[in-house]
């Protein structure tokens, strides 16, 4: 049976900080930014935008009502969780009008999640084929202003309908995961902002790419030359240009080299302009590439490394189906221009706001028309989401 994925969708949120302001604003050279993290902006959520309106936007352009009939399975991979015991996709269940007799449920792993989530995917559409499964990645990286990591931050939602005979890609029977306890990137439930270690993390990282990457091909007695691309992870981009550079095998032709360092270019242009979006980082890649390479073909194979801080890696590929490309976007460059730019006084000001609850736990929320759907208010500490209505 060939799985994979069949519809992709992208949200982000509609405010975007360029980083030569931020550079600017913290007296740092701008080319640290540009050319040592390979970022130009970050996308901006306010105080009415989190992982629930990100993950219902990404999905509900995708989804017809026939798709809401055949999902039984709704999975949010995130670690920017909203509540430590109701899962965001049950939220998001309701918000899409999926039909009742669905599982719901949250997966928490770092930035890696949301494989693990098409891993139990691809299971769960093996034992019922004729069902779909709705992966959403949702994410706000923060990490606090005049931090080390400000300039990596972002907000973002990746879509992704899982099905048999799928019209973009299909799952290879190929995954290799490796599990490490180290403490590179944590966030402790008390703290709003993670904690980073961040040479070690980068060294974490890189070695658990070369590790699981060579253990992949032992496994599977593939290596470089049979991929069109490879994806990675991207925490920020040039941490995966590095990873490139460490795989790269110097015996391939000139030709299939320069073609993935081509490709790698095409798979970062979107987190060039939205910044890091945690568990969906690897997918925003992935659907950058498809979007924007000139030279992927159907059957073209494309590696995937997966990586979570704490630590969990995984690698596995995945094929073009004939026709992928009509069912992807070709102005979704032009869609991210459109957004708001913000001072970086307006940055510090909305992207940190945090609701101010009254006694009895009530806060209500406005300037969210712009938004597909929105956080409205919080009664009694149940927070209240809303699908926007746009006026014709």
């Amino acid at each position: 049976m060939k799985i994979g994925i069949d519809k992709i969708g992208f949200a982000t949120s509609n405010y975007v900080l360029k980083l030569n302001d931020l550079a600017a604003a913290r007296a740092t050279d701008p080319e640290k930014l540009s050319k040592g993290l390979l970022l130009k902006e970050l996308s901006i959520a306010p105080l009415t935008e989190d992982i629930i309106t990100l993950g219902a936007a990404a999905a509900d352009p995708i989804l017809k009502s026939e798709d809401k009939e055949k999902i039984d399975m709704v999975i949010v991979a995130t670690e920017s969780s909203i509540d430590q015991s109701k899962a965001a996709a049950v939220f998001i269940h309701g918000l899409l009008a999926i039909q009742p007799f669905a599982r719901s449920f949250e997966i928490k792993e770092a930035c890696y999640g949301a494989t693990a989530a098409l891993d139990y995917a691809k299971l769960h559409i093996e034992k019922y084929p004729d069902s779909k499964v709705l992966v959403i990645a949702s994410d706000i990286a923060k990490y606090g202003i005049n931090t080390p990591g400000e300039p990596t931050q972002g907000a973002g939602a990746i879509a992704m309908l899982i099905s048999k005979d799928p019209r973009i890609l299909i799952f290879n029977e190929d995954n290799v995961a490796q599990t490490r306890d180290v403490m590179d990137f944590w966030r402790p439930n008390y703290s709003t902002t993670p904690y980073v270690n961040g040479l070690y993390s980068t060294q974490q990282y890189l070695d658990c790419l070369k590790t699981t990457w060579d253990e992949y091909q032992k496994r599977h007695k593939l290596s470089l030359k049979d991929f069109a691309a490879y994806c990675f992870h991207l925490p920020y981009p040039k941490l995966a240009l590095k990873g490139l550079n460490k795989i790269m095998d110097k015996s391939l032709p000139q030709e299939q080299q320069d073609q993935l360092k081509e490709n790698f270019e095409k798979s970062i242009l979107y987190s060039q302009k939205v910044g890091n979006i945690y568990t969906g980082s690897l997918f925003l890649g992935l659907l950058s590439l498809l979007e924007n390479s000139d030279n992927l073909k159907a059957c073209d194979k494309i590696a995937l490394f997966s990586y979570g801080s704490g630590a969990v890696a995984e690698i596995f590929s995945v094929s073009l189906v004939p026709g992928y490309e009509n069912q992807l976007s070709r102005t979704r460059l032009e869609e991210l221009d459109q957004r708001q730019a913000l001072s970086v006084e307006e940055y510090e000001h909305i992207f940190f706001a945090e609701a101010e609850l009254d006694a009895e736990g009530n806060a209500s929320f406005s300037g969210y028309e712009d938004q597909s759907f929105a956080l409205a208010e919080i009664a009694e500490h149940q927070r209240k989401y809303i699908k926007v209505e746009k006026s014709s």
